[in-house]
């Protein structure tokens, strides 16, 4: 199993609706793209100063189906429509588990 974490910091441009329909963007990408086991999009609890905003984690059954997801066209629109615009910093790491 590959498990997929990316954490988002928005720019403050990116206002309460714009985050809740990136948010919802992301949550889709479940259905649009497929190939995960599960995906979890959530907006930081706010218990801590500093952290970032978005957490998104995809848990994938094998390194194929992380790649195939990765180059999904419909994921990449979905990065250049709804993330990258908003984005202030963006960090990730994949791993086995």
């Amino acid at each position: 199993m590959i498990r997929h974490v990316v954490v988002f910091t928005w720019s403050p441009t990116a206002d309460a609706e714009r985050r809740a329909t990136t948010l919802e963007a992301l949550r889709r990408l479940r259905q649009d793209v497929g190939g995960m086991t599960s995906l979890v999009v959530a907006d930081d609890a706010g218990l801590s100063d500093g952290n970032s905003d978005t957490v998104l984690i995809a848990d994938f059954p094998d390194v194929e189906a992380y790649y195939r997801y990765a180059q999904d066209p419909v994921h990449l629109a979905v990065i250049a429509e709804h993330v990258r615009p908003w984005l202030a910093a963006r960090s990730a790491v994949q791993y086995r588990f």
